[in-house]
């Protein structure tokens, strides 16, 4: 090679090494600059946790009969008892007492009164009222800070009054509604015994409902005025939740001048469980206690909530959160036959009448598959109508089934503690699609009984599950076997009324053209056409969290 070549050949090298030296410089600015902005970032942060835990006061106080350290912050009160020095003058290690303000919900200054006092007497010290957890409860308790200072005390409850009402969520102004007919007429007593001591304590006003008849809270809600609220509450069982969701969405679309789109409530909803099953109060608090579901409301846990339309022929029938077709609504139309008897009876009596006359339902059931990205999902058009995504994309089955449900939520209960659905989320943007074919009722009662334990209810071949957005079910026309059989059926049990001395009833069915008993979130519905059902993602907000279980679960005696 010659010198000249040789000379080329070293400058381009010389080219190449400066060209690497200068991204490598480059890649090595980038990545101490994406270093110094992630640095930044941390001392920010940090800088915003300090000033969030800068201590705002600091006290002595008694707890009890010792005297303690006390520290106030922007998030957190902390005491530490005051001990004296060991002989060796090295101070006792002790664990300090921690209470988040997220759980306090009132603060009140304590003072010695005389029983016929009203007002006035010496300052004792404050007292914070709080929550403490005990699994998924939520139980009220009381922390008693004395100081017989006036003015150090007064200092302190002004402060902690402030910070307490940074918490926007909370509400101050409740609209709150009693169906006093629920499970065993226990709804007044609930709220007045449990409830309400909570809401004055809390500072909380009401404004009170006593429901008279069914569609009482609806024709209340449609004129109502609702802006002097911060929230709607509910005392009753899943019935009466149903209603009122349905009758606040249906409020919204009528501010919003939309009748025929659905629209998310202002408004948050709080369910005081006082029902026979609480599906829906356990499926946002995870136990049926009204005291846990008091705080939830009062601390402004706000949970949103998936709702599904249930439309025939194009006409609403109402919204809602779960619907059994075939034996789940056969079995209510039976216990609704049945009202005089107690309601756990009037169940357990229907589900036996039911599984010995089970009979199939012949039928198309067609649904459309969820979106399997819950971001996707929620960032469609959500009154997007179902017809045009296209034939092409519906999943479409012709046969015979015992039972069909759809659920939005996992319908937590006792008696289910992983819930009848409980592949689905409260706001997951789809619903648990649950079709049970035809099989023998020996099968069928195996696959009733899995639901009170932990797992294995699907794990049946006539059983198919689905993640939906939308189904449509077409029962056939009952002028065959099955009208003939249903007829027969209500013919025996009147017969048996009339053995027994009680008097007749009308009919599940009505005499003139056939219709369906469905089961709308426990209220019986009869429909005579074909129903599409819609998911609705986050439609409302309900006072609560999300569980996974429920507490406890019930075995039922009657399978």
């Amino acid at each position: 090679m010659s010198e000249p070549e040789e000379e080329l050949q070293g400058e381009q090298g010389d080219g190449t090494k400066r060209k690497k030296k200068k991204k490598k410089e480059k890649r090595g600015g980038k990545k101490e600059e994406k270093e110094r902005r992630e640095e930044e970032g941390s001392q920010q942060v940090e800088e915003e946790e300090e000033q969030r835990e800068c201590i705002m006061l600091r006290g002595i106080f008694k707890l009890g009969k010792k005297s303690h350290d006390v520290l106030l912050t922007r998030t957190r009160l902390t005491w530490t008892p005051i001990t004296p020095e060991t002989p060796t003058a090295e101070p006792c290690a002790l664990q300090p007492g921690v209470m988040l303000l997220q759980d306090v919900f009132a603060v009140k200054v304590k003072r010695r009164r005389a029983a016929s006092q009203q007002t006035g007497g010496p300052v004792l010290g404050v007292a914070l009222f709080c929550c403490r957890r005990r699994g998924m409860r939520m139980e009220d308790d009381t922390l008693h800070l004395n100081n017989a200072s006036a003015e150090h005390t007064n200092t302190w409850y002004n402060t902690l009054k402030e910070l307490l009402s940074g918490f926007t969520s909370r509400p101050r102004y409740l609209k709150v509604f009693i169906n006093p007919s629920s499970h065993k007429k226990e709804a007044v007593h609930i709220y007045r015994d449990f409830v309400a001591p909570l809401f004055k304590m809390a500072d909380v006003r009401t404004d009170i409902t006593v429901t008279e008849r069914k569609g009482h809270a609806l024709s209340v809600m449609k004129e109502c005025k609702l802006d002097e609220f911060d929230g709607v509450v509910c005392v009753g069982g899943d019935g009466s939740v149903a209603e009122l969701c349905h009758a606040m969405v249906l409020r919204a679309q009528l501010d919003a001048d939309s009748p025929e789109k659905p629209v998310k409530p202002v408004l948050p909803l709080g369910i005081i469980p006082a029902g026979s099953t609480d599906v829906i109060s356990c499926s946002v608090h995870g136990v049926r206690d009204p005291v846990t579901a008091a705080l939830h409301i009062i601390l402004g846990h706000l949970q949103q909530v998936d709702m599904c339309s249930f439309s025939s022929l194009g006409q609403l029938v109402r919204f809602g959160f779960t619907a059994m077709f075939g034996f789940g609504g056969r079995s209510l139309a039976r216990a609704e036959k049945k009202r005089w008897m107690p309601s756990s009876r009037r169940r357990e009596y229907a589900l036996v009448k039911s599984l010995a006359r089970l009979r199939p339902e012949d039928c198309q059931l067609s649904f459309l598959p969820a979106k399997k990205s819950n971001k996707d999902l929620l960032d469609q058009d959500q009154d997007q109508d179902p017809e045009s995504e296209g034939e092409e994309s519906w999943t479409t089955n012709q046969g015979l089934y015992l039972s069909i449900s759809i659920m939005s939520i996992p319908c937590l209960s006792p008696h289910a503690p992983q819930g009848l659905a409980p592949n689905t989320r409260l706001a997951n943007g789809s619903a648990a699609l649950i079709a049970v074919g035809n099989t023998t009722r020996s099968e069928f009662i195996k696959h009733l009984k899995r639901y009170s334990s932990s797992s294995g209810q699907f794990n049946f071949s006539f059983v198919e599950t689905h993640d939906v957005s939308a189904v449509r079910i077409r029962p056939r026309s009952l002028t065959g076997w099955s009208r003939e059989e249903d007829e027969e059926a209500v013919e025996e049990e009147e017969e048996e009324e009339e053995s027994e001395g009680e008097s007749k009833t009308s009919a599940i069915f009505q005499s003139e053209g056939a219709t369906f008993p469905w089961n709308i979130d426990g209220e019986l519905v009869e429909i005579s056409n074909e129903v599409l059902i819609r998911v609705h993602p986050q439609l409302i907000t309900l006072y609560g969290e999300e569980v996974d279980e429920a507490e406890s679960a019930v075995s039922c005696s009657c399978i």
